[in-house]
C-alpha cells in the first residue's frame, strides 16, 4: 500500500510545482506588460503635451495671418469700389 501512495504523490507534487512555476511566469509576464504599458502611456502623454503646444502656437499664428489677409481683402474691395465709382462718373460724363 505504501508503494501506491508514493507513486501517486510524485505526479501530484509535479503538478503543484508546475502550477507554482506557471503562476510565477504569468505574474512576471503580467508585471512586464503593466510596466511597458505604463511607460508607453507616459511617453504618449508627454508627446501629446508637446504637440498641443505646437498646435496652440500654430492656431494663434494662423489667426493672426487670417486677420491680416482679411484686412487685405477688405482694403482691396474698398479700392475696387472707389475705382468703380470713379469709373462710373467718368463714363457718365463721356456719354452725357
Amino acid at each position: 500500500m505504501s508503494t501506491k501512495k508514493s507513486m501517486l504523490d510524485a505526479p501530484k507534487t509535479m503538478v503543484f510545482k508546475a502550477l507554482s512555476k506557471t503562476k510565477k511566469v504569468a505574474k512576471s509576464a503580467n508585471d512586464y506588460a503593466l510596466n511597458t504599458t505604463e511607460d508607453v502611456v507616459s511617453e504618449g502623454i508627454i508627446v501629446a503635451e508637446q504637440w498641443q503646444t505646437v498646435a496652440n502656437k500654430a492656431i494663434k499664428d494662423s489667426l493672426k495671418i487670417a486677420a491680416t489677409n482679411q484686412d487685405l481683402v477688405f482694403t482691396a474691395l474698398a479700392g475696387v469700389k472707389k475705382h468703380a465709382k470713379l469709373s462710373k462718373k467718368r463714363f457718365t460724363k463721356l456719354i452725357a
